[in-house]
């Protein structure tokens, strides 16, 4: 007799788990709450769909257990994603290694998706709303809800299932219940935490969700003045003065906050921290392809040419107009030493040196992340160490949990989704059987 499997949430990793389970023979109901099925979907990589990485390292992922991610992705690997994608009818095409589908449309890849789905024979129920998940006992095949239901036959639990999942209009029986409801992260309609809500009904342990690939808020006075300036850059975090993360890239400066990919790479790092009570830093390097050292000596050279400019103007040129005010105090001091030594006809070598410095190592403290709904991931979930390779739960069996639910948050550059396909892929086969 074909599995019944209840997948809860329509998302990347659902629809995949949908497929997967379908393909093995199993009957599959997805129940999505949103008016239509993969909302997140056509919001990724700014509507472009980064599908996956030629670089698929787990150390893109956070995750309290590494090797249980190790295992997952080596069974579903980016090859598989596009493999996949291609003979669903998706061209595709990578810049760098991050790989998007060839029309630059994450509606291309959607339609494909649910398209595949239909075709497999999957019923996608849409604005159904799941309100609980719950266990039949084996014996009596009827849940503790509906022990107290008057007139409730007692039929067998091979025929009701194991699984009951209820919705605000209606109820499931299910043998598996994959839970892909994903998280609060995002203002897409419908991103919600009702994992913890599953969780809890399930008696399945399941950290708090963090916002990750966030902006990140920072307490500086002088913010204000750097307001809308885009800068290549590097940004550390260092936490208790330890660092904890480091990425370069474009940075995005706005009144009392710092964004962009660099940042975003960085900022679970941060978020973990302070959640842990934690002082926090951003060290920002406005010269991150030059050393101290060469940074100066570029200052230099273009004093040497131009003997007669103040130390602010020899910054024009290096660093953005609403930058350049961050220094003010190092500009002072370097103008200063070039008047003593004009003044006493000495060599101005290693005069620049703490501007320099400072340039390439502006500190600013890390107050807090911006809101959820700014966030493009989180972090937390229930903990891989609680689920096996096949992402079933060890309390619960028959209970998995993919994508977004699970704790394992990649870096931007496809990793959220080759997680969200890979875990979908694992629950799916799994389920299936």
């Amino acid at each position: 007799m074909m599995n019944r499997v209840i997948i809860v949430g329509g998302g990347a990793s659902g629809i995949m788990a949908a497929i997967t389970a379908a393909r093995n023979g199993a009957q599959v109901t997805v129940l999505e709450q949103n008016d239509r099925p993969g909302r997140k979907i056509l919001a990724t990589g700014n509507g472009k769909c980064n599908l996956t990485n030629l670089d698929m390292d787990p150390r893109h992922y956070h995750t309290d257990n590494p090797e249980r991610l190790r295992a997952v992705l080596k069974k579903w690997t980016e090859k598989d994603t596009i493999d996949f994608f291609s003979g669903i009818g998706l061209d595709m095409h990578d810049r760098n290694g991050w790989v998007y589908p060839a029309t630059d449309q994450s509606s291309s890849v959607l339609s494909l998706l649910l398209l595949t789905a239909r075709e497999n024979g999957v019923k996608i129920k849409t604005r159904e709303h799941v309100t609980e998940i719950r266990i039949r006992h084996e014996k009596t095949g009827i849940t503790e809800g509906e022990k107290q239901s008057a007139g409730q036959k007692n039929e067998s639990a091979d025929r009701l299932g194991r699984f009951a999942v209820l919705t605000d209009t209606w109820h499931y029986d299910a043998d598996r219940v994959i839970i892909a409801c994903g998280s609060p992260a995002s203002a897409v309609t419908g991103s919600s935490d009702d994992l913890i809500r599953f969780a809890g009904q399930l008696d399945i342990p399941c950290r708090e969700f963090l916002p990750a690939l966030v902006p990140l808020r920072v307490r500086d006075q002088r913010s204000s003045a750097w307001a809308g300036v885009r800068v290549h850059a590097r940004v550390t975090i260092l936490a208790d003065d330890m660092e904890t993360a480091s990425d370069v890239g474009e940075i995005q400066l706005t009144q009392n906050s710092i964004s962009g990919i660099p940042v975003f790479q960085v900022s679970g790092s941060a978020v973990r921290a302070l959640e842990k009570g934690k002082r926090v830093f951003a060290v920002l390097n406005f010269m991150p392809d030059l050393t101290d050292e060469e940074t100066a000596l570029s200052m230099m050279n273009k004093h040497r040419c131009n003997p007669g400019r103040r130390t602010a103007d020899l910054l024009t040129g290096m660093l953005p107009d609403r930058i350049i005010p961050l220094f003010k105090k190092e500009i002072q001091a370097a103008q200063d030493k070039l008047d003593q030594t004009a003044e006493q006809k000495q060599n101005p070598d290693g005069m620049f040196l703490p501007l320099a410095e400072k340039i390439r190592h502006y500190r600013v403290e890390i107050s807090g992340a911006a809101s959820m709904k700014q966030a493009q991931t989180c972090s937390g979930g229930v903990p891989l160490s609680e689920l096996t390779e096949d992402l079933e739960s060890r309390r619960v069996p028959g209970i998995y949990f993919t994508g977004e639910t699970a704790d394992a948050d990649g870096e931007c550059g496809g990793y959220g989704l080759q997680w969200a396909f890979a875990s979908g892929h694992a629950a799916g086969v799994a389920a299936s059987c």
